[in-house]
């Protein structure tokens, strides 16, 4: 059934910053014809974050019009790394590593996307059966030019800075995806856009149309800067209510109409009004975050969790208490030295993290500072281990 001009301005508007080619989308959309769209995510890290569902938010809005959606999960591309924004080649990947991080994206993309109706496949489907003659033939469609203009290459080769040959060829890699998929449109953010394109060139080479391209915004973290899990500023669609909420209540009010606008469900009228009243000071925007943190736990969990994760929120930080519940970290040992505690507790996820927060002055035993990262904790039975504003543990002996 073909799609009305509305339901296609809805598609090709909000949350999408650029349509490579719209005229020929917009014909495809309203002539009815049923879209294969690739979704591409390297397993470098095993938490979908909001970041992510900025896309897969659009994917189900295409799903939803009966157009298929193909969740492709880089299981072979990760071992080498996007080279996308980064000025240092990426470590490389063990299998391990790449399993234990894409051992459940599907049930976390599940949130979003009806995975019964989602075609999930794994790019190592090809490119472990390429052999080198094939490899050879494929790179000859993409000279050094062409892929040393982009931007992150170009900074490095500038600053005298290396990058390996398996970076150079990653687009390529990206880009036959779209080949061995036959995908109509590729839809990923905006720092995608080169290797979405080298998707079209690949193509045409191999006698396919070429792919539309669709770019999302990429949000920022809830600091203001990149989101990223070095900056531990990220939301997971796996967060807890109360961590949720908390996050949510944390960002700075720059973002909030953004968020706004690409991950929550609000109508366009409504948030042009919210931004409205957070500029003319008729609005608080910390009343504007608070319904922003209600709408989001309510996507991820249910509106009673975002209920009784406000009420926790006012309960922490309005009412200078601690969590109804607080998780226990149990322990056999009579001291720890505090970067060794946070790290065995779980409320850091390595011991550089750990130094990192004590030095910033956001720990804190029984409410007292630690700021020396090498200090000796003694264990007691009872003692609250606090991380930042929301993260509490109770030592049990």
């Amino acid at each position: 059934m073909p799609q009305t001009n509305q339901q296609i301005s809805e598609l090709l508007t909000r949350g999408v910053e650029k349509v490579i080619i719209k005229e020929h989308l917009e014909k495809r959309l309203l002539a009815g014809e049923k879209l294969r769209l690739k979704f591409g995510i390297d397993p470098t890290g095993s938490k979908i974050h909001l970041g992510h569902t900025v896309i897969m938010r659009k994917l189900r809005q295409f799903q939803q019009l009966g157009h298929t959606i193909i969740f492709l999960i880089g299981d072979f591309t990760a071992r080498i790394g996007d080279p996308t924004g980064r000025i240092v080649t990426r470590p490389p990947l063990s299998d391990e590593q790449i399993k234990k991080n894409m051992s459940d994206y599907q049930k976390q993309a599940s949130v979003i996307l009806d995975m019964s109706k989602t075609e999930v496949r794994y790019n190592s489907e090809w490119w472990k059966k390429m052999s080198l003659a094939d490899m050879l033939i494929l790179v000859q469609q993409v000279t050094y030019s062409q892929v040393s203009a982009r931007k992150d290459f170009k900074k490095r080769i500038s600053e005298d800075v290396d990058f390996t040959l398996e970076e150079f060829l990653y687009p390529v890699l990206q880009g036959y995806d779209s080949v061995a998929l036959k995908c109509d449109v590729e839809i990923g953010g905006t720092d995608q856009e080169f290797n979405m394109l080298m998707g079209r060139r690949m193509q045409k080479h191999y006698g396919q149309p070429s792919q539309d391209v669709l770019t999302c915004p990429l949000l920022l973290g809830i600091d203001g800067r990149k989101m990223s899990k070095s900056y531990d500023n990220y939301i997971a669609v796996t967060d807890e209510p109360c961590e949720m909420y908390g996050k949510v209540m944390s960002a700075t009010d720059e973002i909030i109409i953004d968020y706004y606008k690409l991950v929550t469900d609000v109508s366009i009228d409504e948030i042009d009004k919210i931004a409205r009243g957070i500029k003319d000071g008729s609005l608080n925007p910390r009343d504007a975050k608070a319904w922003l943190a209600r709408e989001i736990v309510s996507i991820y969990h249910s509106k009673g969790d975002a209920i009784a994760a406000e009420k926790e929120f006012e309960q922490i930080f309005k009412d200078k208490g601690r969590p109804s519940k607080v998780p226990r970290f149990k322990t056999s040992k009579l001291t720890y030295l505090i970067s060794d505690l946070l790290t065995e507790a779980k409320l850091a996820t390595s011991k550089a993290e750990a130094k990192r927060l004590v030095e910033q002055g956001g720990v804190k035993i029984d409410d007292k500072i630690i700021d020396d990262w090498q200090t000796l904790i003694k264990i007691r039975a009872g003692m609250i281990v606090q991380v930042g504003k929301r993260r509490f543990m109770e030592i049990a002996v």
